[in-house]
C-alpha cells in the first residue's frame, strides 16, 4: 500500500482531546508500510484510544500484519510546532475571548444557590453540543464546584507544557478546578488567587474555534464575577431564578454585576416552576411569576427588554441525571424538563454575535 493511501485513511483519526485529525497535528510519520504516532506527552491518556482508532482505520484498507504500528512520543522541538499551529500564530497565554472573538460567550448566574443553575448549565452545554456547535464549558463555580460530576466525567487535563488540553464529555470540552484536586478537598483562596485561575481557564487551556463558551458562575457577586467582567467584555449574562420571590430578589444582583461590568443581558430562566401532576395539571410548589419579575427590573436596569427564555418544571430524571452524569437532554430526552432546556438551546443558538469591527477567520 502506498504511503499516500495510508495518510488518507489515517486522515480519519481524530485527537479525543484536540479534536482535529492526528494528520493534521504533525502526530503522524509514514515511512513505507511502517506508521509512527507521535503522541504530545508521555503518559498521554488518549495514546489507549488513538493507537486504536490508528489500527482499525489501517484495517479498513490493508491487512494489520502488512503495516506496523509504533507508539513513540513527541520531542521538545516537535512540541513546540504543534502548540504554534494550534495557537495560529497568536503568543502564549493570550486571551482567545477578547474583543475580537467570534465564540458567543454567556455568563450563567444566580443570586443565590440552590436553583439548579449548574445543573442548567451543563444540559444547555450538551444540548448546544447536540445541534452540532462547538462547545466550551467553564466551571468558575471555584468553591462549589460540580460540572464533572454532572457531565459524568473524572478525566484530568492534559498538559503541554504550559499548554492545557481539557477533556471532552458528551461532545462539550470543559474545564474545573475540581480536575486538579483529590477527594474532594475544599478551595480556599483569596481574591488575587481566584483571578489567577479563571485566567488560567480562559487563557492556558486550549479552546480551539468554539462557537459558544458557556460559563457557570458562581452564585454571587463576588471576584469570579468581576474577573470574567474584565477578561470576556463580549459575554452575555444569564440569569437564573426559582419562582420564589426570595430568589427572584437576589437573582436581580446576578445580572446587575454583569451590567456594572460591561455585559449586556441575554435573558432570564427560571428553573422549578411546577411539579407536573398525573393529571396533566401544574403544582406551583414554589408560587409563580420569579423570572417575569427578574425580567422586567433587569429590563428597566438595562433600558432594554430582557425576555424570559424559558421555564423549566421540576423533573426527577433532571435531578438524577445530575447526580449520575446523565445530562437529561440526552439521557431522557422527551422529559419536559429536557424539552424546555433544548426549547432555551434553541434561542440561544439563534442569538447572532456582532461582527463590526472584527477580524474575520478567512481560509483561502
Amino acid at each position: 500500500m502506498s504511503e499516500s493511501a495510508i495518510k488518507r485513511a489515517l486522515d480519519k483519526v481524530i485527537d479525543p482531546e484536540l479534536r482535529l485529525p492526528i494528520t493534521q497535528l504533525d502526530m503522524v510519520e509514514i515511512l513505507g508500510q511502517s506508521v509512527t504516532v507521535k503522541l504530545t506527552v508521555a503518559g498521554c491518556p488518549a495514546a489507549k484510544s488513538i493507537e486504536a482508532d490508528v489500527r482499525a482505520a489501517i484495517a479498513e484498507v490493508s491487512s494489520p500484519a502488512e503495516i506496523s504500528v509504533t507508539m513513540t512520543v513527541m520531542n521538545q522541538t516537535e512540541r513546540d510546532a504543534l502548540k504554534a499551529k494550534l495557537r495560529n500564530g497568536k503568543a502564549p497565554r493570550q486571551n482567545p475571548f477578547d474583543a475580537d472573538t467570534l465564540t458567543r460567550v454567556y455568563l450563567v448566574g444566580s443570586g443565590k444557590g440552590g436553583v439548579g443553575k449548574s445543573s442548567v448549565t451543563t444540559n444547555l452545554a450538551v444540548a448546544l453540543a447536540a445541534q452540532g456547535y462547538r462547545v466550551g464549558l467553564v466551571d468558575a463555580d471555584i468553591f462549589g464546584f460540580s460540572i464533572p460530576g454532572q457531565l459524568g466525567t473524572a478525566d484530568k487535563p492534559t498538559r503541554v507544557d504550559e499548554m492545557i488540553l481539557p477533556p471532552v464529555a458528551h461532545d462539550v470540552k470543559v474545564i474545573s478546578i475540581g480536575m486538579f484536586m483529590d477527594d474532594n478537598k475544599p478551595v480556599a483562596w483569596r481574591g488575587p488567587m481566584l483571578h489567577r485561575a479563571i485566567e488560567q481557564f480562559l487563557c492556558d487551556v486550549y479552546w480551539g474555534d468554539l462557537d459558544f463558551l458557556l460559563i457557570d458562575m458562581p452564585p454571587g457577586t463576588g471576584d469570579v464575577a468581576i474577573s470574567l467582567g474584565q477578561l470576556l467584555p463580549t459575554a452575555k449574562t444569564i440569569v437564573v431564578t426559582t419562582p420564589q420571590l426570595a430568589a427572584a430578589e437576589v437573582a436581580e444582583r446576578s445580572g446587575a454585576v454583569g451590567l456594572q461590568t460591561g455585559q449586556s443581558i441575554f435573558g432570564v430562566i427560571e428553573n422549578m416552576s411546577w411539579l407536573l401532576q398525573p393529571d396533566g395539571s401544574k403544582l406551583e410548589l414554589f408560587g409563580q411569576g420569579g423570572a417575569q419579575d427578574v425580567a422586567a427590573r433587569l429590563s428597566s436596569l438595562a433600558k432594554i427588554n430582557v425576555p424570559v427564555l424559558g421555564q423549566i418544571p421540576i423533573s426527577v430524571p433532571l435531578r438524577e441525571g445530575s447526580d449520575s452524569g446523565q445530562p437529561v437532554v440526552l439521557a431522557h430526552p422527551q422529559d419536559p424538563a429536557a424539552q424546555a432546556i433544548r426549547e432555551i438551546a434553541v434561542k440561544i443558538s439563534q442569538d447572532k454575535l456582532g461582527l463590526a469591527g472584527k477580524k474575520l477567520r478567512v481560509s483561502l
